[in-house]
C-alpha cells in the first residue's frame, strides 16, 4: 500500500488492516512478536475478567480502530466503559478510548510511543498504559505531568478508569 493522502473519514470507514492513521497518512504498525502476543493476551485477559464480572463496559483488541483527535488508532489494548460504548458496533469507534494499552515492540522508537500516548491524552483518554517488555514496566500516563512507572514488584491498578481492578506487575509479563 502507498503512502497516499486519505481523509480520517475515509480511513475510519475502511479496513486498514496492520495500519494506523496520522497527521493524514497511512501508518504501518509494526509486526508483532510472540513476546508482544503474550503480554497482550495477559492484559486482555486480567482486563477482561474483571471488567465483564463486574459489567465495567468492554475491552477491544488491536483490530478495532479508535478515533483519537485528527487520527485514527489501533491500541493493542483499549477499554470504553459502558456508559461510553458508541451504538453502532459495526464501525471504527468514533471516540478514543477510556484506557489505552500499548505494547512496546522491538521496532517501536521511543519518540512514535511518547507521540501516541500524548494523542491519547490530548483527545480525552482518561489513562494510557505503555508497557515495555525488555525492562519488564508499565509507565502510566493520566497527563503529561501525572506519569508513573510501575515493575515487576509493583501492583497495576485500573484507578477510577476501570474500577477496582488491579493485578501484579509480573502477571503482565508471565
Amino acid at each position: 500500500m502507498n503512502s497516499e493522502s486519505i481523509t480520517l473519514d475515509e480511513f475510519l470507514t475502511n479496513d486498514y488492516e496492520s495500519y494506523e492513521y496520522f497527521k493524514g497518512e497511512l501508518v504501518p504498525m509494526s509486526i508483532p512478536t510472540m513476546e508482544h502476543g503474550v503480554i497482550s493476551a495477559n492484559i486482555v485477559t486480567l482486563l477482561n475478567n474483571h471488567v465483564r464480572q463486574h459489567q465495567l463496559g468492554r475491552i477491544y483488541t488491536a483490530e478495532t480502530t479508535f478515533q483519537v483527535g485528527e487520527s485514527g488508532r489501533k491500541p493493542d489494548v483499549a477499554f470504553v466503559s459502558q456508559a461510553r460504548i458508541p451504538e453502532n458496533a459495526r464501525q471504527a469507534s468514533p471516540i478514543p478510548p477510556d484506557l489505552a494499552i500499548e505494547v512496546v515492540s522491538p521496532s517501536d522508537k521511543v519518540y512514535d510511543v511518547q507521540e501516541k500516548t500524548l494523542e491519547y491524552l490530548d483527545a480525552g483518554t482518561r489513562m494510557v498504559w505503555v508497557i515495555e517488555p525488555i525492562a519488564k514496566t508499565v509507565t502510566v500516563y493520566r497527563s503529561p505531568n501525572d506519569i508513573k512507572t510501575l515493575t515487576i514488584n509493583d501492583t497495576l491498578t485500573g484507578e477510577d478508569v476501570v474500577e477496582g481492578f488491579q493485578c501484579a506487575v509480573s502477571e503482565v509479563f508471565e
